[in-house]
């Protein structure tokens, strides 16, 4: 009898640590509060017709499906460090997020009414989203631990050996005002794909007002179209860790309070050899617009062996332009655009430190390096590259963005598509007639225009 009390006892301590480690789903006021004890969301539906708050670290875990129906809100508390709020698709979990262009999926924090309630400039008030898969990273090991999550989290692993991996699909989705202090004094990224596969589907993708970086890539193959990253406190797109994808029509905005580079490209998170996956995307059709506010910063840098390939593209109003790390003594970006695998081609410059080619790009000695012969390749690259330096017809202000284009060198001197994932487009930048845009908030707003 003894031993059969104990046996109870054992199988009721269990139940009862089970029961108290899964995730929570609890009524509070007018939402669903969702915390996560170690079990994820499971495999559930989040509905359009439910109030969701999520309250600290909330994970769909490896072999969890999460499906947000289109027009569903979902907001999250505010917290730094321990306390902070986010969505984590684990390696090997899957999250299925496709809203509508009338029915966006909006990620905000729990003080938006949606209605004007938070100004359209904050930022950090909550996390943000990660999504981590099994795609190839150049790390040691080739496997990494997402930045800001505890070392003690199993969940927050990412890489792996599976390029072609699935993570789910983000489609008509908007990230407003994140970027808390997540851990360890790293502001989250409004989204961050950690070793996502080409597989996933991005379209259609908002970030507005974050207080770190818009989108950031850490390895991966992932593909997007149709990015828009509004008013972050950071960079407006950051690659890092062999990101090697592709993107088309994604557009970057910095507001006259700040934010730092439109795109850092980075190799590695250390400066050392050739890493292998290199990071070497290849961007088409991007508009890209700074604020050139005194500061001194750049359009794009590209840093610790990073290569990749920016073309079609329209670059404006930015103090600098595009800056390339020379070494004289190891490889670097510098390298890689002599070996092809940098090209920053047929793009359209305006505004852009002094209008001259000279002005637009140049190189960036790490070392204090003499690098005059280095920037006169640049300024000759830049004509044989068929870059320009052209007024493409914008109208900013401090209330709108008119990015719709209207000189003629917009539609000349294409560089052709090499990918059939491309869409072949007889412009360049991110827009052209056709407001794609209106699904966002920026767009909503007025701010965004582009008819």
């Amino acid at each position: 009898m003894k031993q059969i009390l104990i046996i109870i006892s054992f199988l009721l301590m269990v139940m009862l640590t089970n029961s108290c480690r899964k995730t929570d789903y609890k009524l509070e006021g007018q939402y669903q509060v969702i915390s996560d004890f170690g079990f994820g969301t499971g495999t559930t539906v989040w509905k359009a017709n439910t109030q969701y708050l999520i309250d600290g670290l909330v994970f769909v875990n490896d072999g969890q499906k999460l499906t947000i129906e289109p027009g569903t809100v979902i907001r999250f508390k505010a917290g730094q460090a321990d306390e902070a709020s986010a969505l984590i698709v684990a390696r090997g979990g899957k999250i299925i997020a496709e809203g509508t262009a009338q029915n966006p999926i909006i990620f905000t924090a729990e003080s938006d009414d949606l209605k004007g309630s938070v100004p359209l400039y904050a930022q950090g008030l909550w996390g943000g989203i990660i999504i981590l898969g099994n795609a190839r990273l150049n790390s040691t090991g080739g496997e990494a631990h997402i930045e800001g999550i505890s070392l003690n989290e199993p969940r927050a692993v990412y890489g792996g050996q599976v390029d072609n991996d699935n993570s789910g699909s983000l489609k008509y989705v908007s990230v407003r005002h994140g970027g808390t202090n997540i851990g360890d004094g790293n502001e989250i990224n409004g989204i961050t794909l950690g070793g996502v596969g080409s597989e996933t589907k991005i379209e259609f993708v908002e970030v507005v007002s974050n207080k770190d970086d818009g989108f950031e890539f850490f390895g991966g193959t992932v593909n997007a179209r149709y990015l828009v990253s509004a008013f972050c406190g950071d960079d407006a797109f950051d690659y890092d860790l062999g990101y090697h994808g592709k993107g088309q029509f994604w557009c970057g905005l910095q507001s006259a309070a700040g934010g730092d580079k439109l795109i850092e490209a980075d190799g590695n998170s250390v400066e050392k050899i050739i890493s292998i996956p290199n990071s070497k995307p290849v961007l088409f059709n991007l508009t890209l617009v700074g604020n050139r506010d005194g500061s001194g910063d750049q359009l794009v840098s590209f840093n610790t062996n990073a290569a990749g390939s920016l073309q079609n593209s329209i670059m404006v109003e930015q103090d600098n332009g595009i800056v390339i790390e020379f070494s004289s003594f190891r490889s670097n970006s510098y390298t890689q655009l002599l070996d092809g695998k940098l090209k920053l081609t047929n793009n359209i410059f305006n505004s852009v430190n002094d209008n001259t080619p000279d002005g637009v790009f140049r190189v960036h000695g790490i070392n204090g390096e003499n690098t005059t012969e280095q920037d006169n390749f640049m300024e000759a690259y830049f004509n044989t590259a068929a870059n320009s330096i052209t007024d493409p017809g914008f109208v900013i202000s401090q209330s709108e963005f008119n990015l719709n284009p209207q000189a003629e060198e917009v539609f000349a001197n294409l560089q052709p598509y090499d990918d059939t994932w491309f869409l072949d487009v007889p412009y360049k930048g991110a827009f052209f007639n056709v407001n794609w845009a209106d699904w966002t908030l920026v767009g909503q707003t007025g701010i965004l225009a582009v008819k």
